[in-house]
C-alpha cells in the first residue's frame, strides 16, 4: 500500500514539476514598439508659374445672314446643297426673271425715246439760236426751245434710272451669297411665290472663321486685370492699358485650353445689374470642317500675372480643416509637421503654393492616413514631377501599351 501510495503522488507531481520547469525557461515579457508607418514624400517641384483668370463663355459666329428674295416671282431653281459651304457672289436661288425681263426691255424702249427726243429738241434749239440773232423768232420762241430741251434732258434721266432699276430688279432674280460661309437649309421650296408683299427669307449663311468667344468678367477680376495694366504700364513709361489681350479657350470636352486668340472688343462700362463686363475674344478656325461651332460651351482663361520660382505639390498631398488647406512634410528628424499653406494656380495637376511652404521641404504625398503631427514616420521619396498630370498620362499609356503587348503574345499560336 505504501509503494502504491508513492507511485500515485509521484504521479501527480510530475504535471505540475514540468510547468513550473516550462516557466523558467520562458523569457519575461516586454513592450516591442511598432515601427514607424511608412509614407511617401516629394520635394516640391519649382518652376515658373503663369497666374489666370478663368471664365465661361459661349461661341458666337463670326456672320450671321439671313438671304431674303428681293423681288416678287416663283421660286425656280435652288442652286446649292444644305449644308455646304459657299463662297461669296455664288448663285443660291432663280426666281422667274421673264416679267423682269419684259420691264428691262420696255425700260430700254422708254429710254430710247426719251434719247431721241433730246436730240430732237437739241437741233430745235439750234435753229432758234441761229435764227434770233437774223431776228426772224422772237426771245419767247428761244426760250420755249431751250425749255423743251432741258425737259428732253430730264426725261433721259429719268428713262436711264427707270432702266437701272429694271436691271437691279432683274439681276434681284438671280439670289446670291453675300458672304461666304455654310449655308444652312432652303426655307422655301420650288414653285412657292416668294418676295410678295415683304422679304421671303429663303435660308441662311454662317461664317465659321474667324469664330467669336464671348464672356463676362466679374468686378473683382477686371480691377486685378487693371491694376496689372497700370503696373505694366508705368513700368514701360507709357500711359493707358493694352486693348488686345491674348486668351486661351478650351471646349467642353477638351483638355486644357488649346485654342488660341486675343480679345478685340468690350463693353464701355460694367454692367451694374450683374457687376460684370462682357469682352469678346477672337479665334482662328479654318476648314470646311471647323474645329467650333457657333453656340458652344468654352473655358476661357487670359493670363494675369508670372510667379517665378513657385513651389508644386501634388493636389492629393493637400488636406483642408478649419484654418484652411495645409500640408504635411516630414523634417530631417523623420518626424511630421503641419505647414498651412496658400493656394495658387493649378499648373499640370500640380497646385502652386503660393506661400507657407519652403522648396526644399519634404511633403507626404501618400500615407496622409498614417501620417500624424509629431510622430516618426519612415519615408520613401520619389520625384514630384512624376505625379503631375502629363506623367500619369504617359504612364498608363505606357502600361496599357504593355499590357497590350503582353497579351497579343500570349495569344500568339505556339509551334512545336
Amino acid at each position: 500500500m505504501t509503494g502504491s501510495t508513492h507511485r500515485r503522488t509521484a504521479f501527480l507531481l510530475l504535471p505540475l514539476l514540468a510547468a513550473l520547469l516550462l516557466a523558467a525557461c520562458e523569457e519575461p515579457n516586454t513592450y516591442v514598439e511598432p515601427p514607424p508607418p511608412r509614407v511617401t514624400v516629394a520635394l516640391p517641384l519649382v518652376e515658373d508659374v503663369t497666374e489666370y483668370l478663368e471664365f465661361t463663355g459661349r461661341t458666337v459666329p463670326y456672320a450671321y445672314v439671313q438671304v431674303p428674295a428681293r423681288v416678287p416671282g416663283v421660286l425656280e431653281t435652288v442652286h446649292f446643297e444644305p449644308g455646304s459651304h459657299v463662297d461669296a457672289d455664288d448663285l443660291l436661288f432663280s426666281i422667274d426673271p421673264q416679267e423682269y425681263e419684259a420691264a428691262e426691255q420696255a425700260a430700254k424702249a422708254e429710254l430710247a425715246r426719251a434719247e431721241a427726243r433730246e436730240v430732237e429738241t437739241q437741233k430745235a434749239l439750234a435753229r432758234a439760236e441761229s435764227l434770233i440773232t437774223r431776228g426772224n423768232i422772237s426771245q419767247a420762241s428761244l426760250d420755249e426751245a431751250a425749255a423743251d430741251h432741258l425737259a428732253a434732258q430730264a426725261e433721259v434721266l429719268v428713262r436711264q434710272a427707270n432702266l437701272r432699276q429694271a436691271q437691279i430688279d432683274l439681276g434681284y432674280t438671280q439670289v446670291r451669297a453675300p458672304l461666304s460661309g455654310r449655308v444652312g437649309r432652303n426655307l422655301v421650296d420650288v414653285g412657292n411665290l416668294v418676295g410678295q408683299g415683304e422679304a421671303t427669307i429663303l435660308t441662311d449663311i454662317t461664317t465659321y472663321d474667324p469664330m467669336y468667344v464671348y464672356f463676362e468678367v466679374n468686378e473683382r477680376d477686371l480691377l486685378r486685370y487693371m491694376e496689372r495694366n497700370r503696373s505694366e504700364a508705368g513700368q514701360l513709361g507709357e500711359a493707358g492699358s493694352r486693348e488686345d489681350e491674348e486668351i486661351e479657350v478650351g471646349l467642353a470636352n477638351e483638355e486644357g485650353y488649346p485654342h488660341k486668340g486675343m480679345t478685340d472688343f468690350a463693353e464701355s462700362q460694367v454692367d451694374p445689374d450683374t457687376g460684370t463686363i462682357l469682352v469678346r475674344g477672337v479665334l482662328s478656325n479654318p476648314g470646311r470642317e471647323p474645329e467650333i461651332l457657333p453656340g458652344l460651351f468654352t473655358r476661357v482663361r487670359v493670363a494675369v500675372a508670372q510667379r517665378p520660382n513657385m513651389p508644386l505639390v501634388a493636389e492629393r498631398a493637400i488636406g483642408f480643416d478649419q484654418s484652411g488647406s495645409y500640408l504635411l512634410v516630414v523634417n530631417s528628424e523623420n518626424t511630421v509637421e503641419k505647414r498651412n499653406v496658400t493656394l495658387g494656380t493649378l499648373v499640370d495637376g500640380l497646385r502652386a503654393i503660393e506661400d507657407g511652404l519652403a522648396d526644399n521641404e519634404r511633403v507626404v504625398v501618400n500615407g496622409l492616413q498614417r501620417a500624424r503631427v509629431g510622430a516618426e514616420v519612415a519615408p520613401e521619396e520619389v520625384d514630384m514631377g512624376s505625379l503631375s498630370a502629363s506623367a500619369l498620362e504617359a504612364a498608363l499609356r505606357a502600361e496599357d501599351a504593355a499590357s497590350e503587348e503582353g497579351t497579343q503574345t500570349g495569344s500568339r499560336p505556339t509551334t512545336e
